[in-house]
């Protein structure tokens, strides 16, 4: 049996200041995913603060917390952090405006990263009707309810479909899509193939379909979309192998059929699929990697069999999604920091438009955006570095502009996307900077 904790592991956290009250015209949306409300990287939240203070934005909490890459989320007035305490993945549930715990769930694990990576959990919580759903870092699977902080269903991946630890660990988020929690599972239970892809009831955790293959799990989370009106699951598959193979799944999300199989992974064996599949509409799908084919866009036929439009070596993501304006993708190309720059591609012939080295010089240091995440809110655009800038960014297809700019914190691996909600950015510090360990902090954007 999986041990279970339900007490708090956390120091309590820390009240810094009172934001802004919310503007009566506010527009608001949950952020039940790490991609937030419209699993894009965009929400229509408005109106945000126009100028930020010189001292930088207003905390108006932090929360020390432990490992792990995970995106909070929100939602029926609840946050969700995922991350790895003193041995045990633990889901604490927070009030989005405080920062006070009403209560934590965790369990034993134990893992080492091969590469000297974060212990902790590298997916995110997905939260729906009540449900909370965290997939670990081990491939342990549990439903918790929202309210109580009780485990409901519990499904041990590793054991049930021999899921192998990968390069880094087990990492896709779960998708929800009506009674169906579709999961990335990369089972190798028969040598190197095994279930891929599975739908579980998101009720009892019961299986409701599989689909075997030899492609793996990988760090991309699955997507649903809407394609030649059939409903479809976009899983971008992919681990650890020799030869290294993967690409996308397209799935009928109802029945588990693969509909279409895609090949587009790097030969180079120590490579990841990261960056989760964009759906531009009912025809079109966005997917890239960052080793050596770059991105490609991919349109469906009436029997939803793909072909490439066009192949773009220099539009690799290495994990963000890419955000689309004015019949273009703007996203952060490349795979280390030294080659990544924010780029422009022209979503009709796969040209790049204008290309932006985000790097500048600052007290002897080079500093940048490097492989930065980028949040669209409205008609605003903002990114935030791996290093702890966070900056507002006009864009176009004929150039970007610099808006704005703050530094947040000094740390690395600022990689997970911040979580934006009733006017609060939610950033997570993923390593220890000079001054503090790692910690959640809540940020003030709230406008007039």
């Amino acid at each position: 049996m999986l041990a279970i904790l339900l007490i708090p592991v956390l120091l309590p956290d820390i009240r810094a200041a009172d934001p802004a009250p919310l503007a009566d015209n506010a527009t608001t949306e949950e952020w039940p995913h790490f991609l937030g409300p419209h699993f894009d990287a965009t929400t229509r939240e408005q109106p945000l603060l126009e100028k930020w203070p010189e001292a930088g934005l207003k905390v108006v909490w932090e929360a020390p917390r432990g490992e792990g890459y995970s995106c909070p989320v929100i939602a029926d007035g609840r946050l969700f952090h995922f991350h790895q305490v003193d041995g045990g993945e633990t889901l604490d549930c927070l009030d989005p405006a405080t920062g006070e715990k009403e209560w934590s769930f965790s369990y034993p694990i134990e893992y080492r990263d091969r590469y000297g990576f974060s212990a902790g959990p590298r997916s995110s919580p997905v939260v729906a009707d009540g449900r909370v759903f965290i997939a670990g870092v081990t491939a342990q699977l549990n439903c918790i309810d929202a309210k109580t902080g009780k485990r409901i269903w519990h499904r041990d991946l590793e054991k049930d479909y021999a899921v192998p630890q990968y390069f880094f660990g087990y990492g896709p988020t779960p998708f929800v899509h009506g009674d169906k929690l579709i999961i990335n599972v990369g089972g190798k239970a028969d040598g190197d193939k095994g279930v891929c892809v599975a739908a579980f009831d998101v009720k009892t955790g019961k299986t409701l379909w599989e689909v075997t293959d030899t492609w793996g799990a990988s760090y991309a989370s699955p997507m649903v979309a809407e394609l030649r009106g059939k409903t479809c699951a976009l899983v971008m598959a992919g681990g650890e192998s020799k030869p290294a193979h993967g690409g996308l799944l397209t799935i009928e999300v109802e029945t588990g059929k693969v509909l279409d199989r895609f090949p587009w992974r790097a030969r180079k064996y120590e490579s990841v699929l990261a960056s989760s599949p964009l759906a531009i509409d009912d025809r079109r799908v966005f997917i890239s990697e960052c080793y050596e084919l770059g991105g490609v866009l991919l349109e469906f036929d009436e029997e939803l069999k793909s072909r490439p439009v066009w192949k773009q070596r220099e539009f690799g993501m290495h994990f963000m999604m890419p955000i689309v304006k004015d019949g273009h993708l703007f996203g952060f190309a490349g795979r280390n920091p030294p080659d990544t720059e924010f780029k422009c591609v022209d979503l009709e012939k796969g040209e790049i438009a204008w290309t932006k080295d985000y790097r500048w010089q600052e007290n002897g240091m080079i500093e940048g955006l490097f492989r930065g995440s980028l949040l669209q809110a409205g008609d605003r655009y903002f990114a935030l570095g791996e290093d702890g800038i966070f900056i507002e960014l006009r864009i176009s297809p004929k150039g970007t502009e610099e808006v704005q700019r703050t530094r947040l914190f000094t740390a690395r691996e600022a990689w997970t996307l911040p979580a934006l909600h009733r006017g609060l950015l939610y950033v997570v510090q993923n390593t220890p900077a000079a001054d503090a360990g790692r910690r959640l902090i809540c940020y003030d954007l709230r406008g007039e």
